[in-house]
């Protein structure tokens, strides 16, 4: 009885994890470490003292890191893709980041 508990179980839990892969394509020691990335890339960009990089989305898909939001320069623009490329296990980074227009028009 105990053993056809046990080998149900696991049974379960591989069907589990083959669903997990089959629906993202990633294993589940990918997205692990996949969110572990994003994690590490969002502390690095709230860490960082020079710069306000509140409204940054760090997304990361297979060691892939995507970075999408406003930033105020230029250099903002570069420091935040410096930062991101210092995480380790980032593979490449995708700076979609758009730089926020300071001047206001006046109609």
């Amino acid at each position: 009885m105990y053993r056809t508990i046990l080998v149900g179980l696991l049974g379960v839990g591989l069907m589990f994890l083959t669903a997990c892969q089959s629906m993202t394509g990633k294993t589940a020691g990918q997205s692990i470490d996949d969110a572990s990335v994003t994690a590490s890339v969002q502390g690095k960009l709230t860490a960082d003292r020079l710069s306000n990089f509140s409204r940054i989305n760090v997304d990361t898909d297979r060691g892939v890191v995507s970075l999408n939001g406003v930033v105020r320069s230029a250099e903002e623009q570069t420091r935040a893709d410096e930062l991101a490329r210092q995480v380790e296990g980032v593979t490449k980074v995708n700076n979609n980041l758009q730089i926020q227009s300071t001047s206001i028009q006046n109609p």
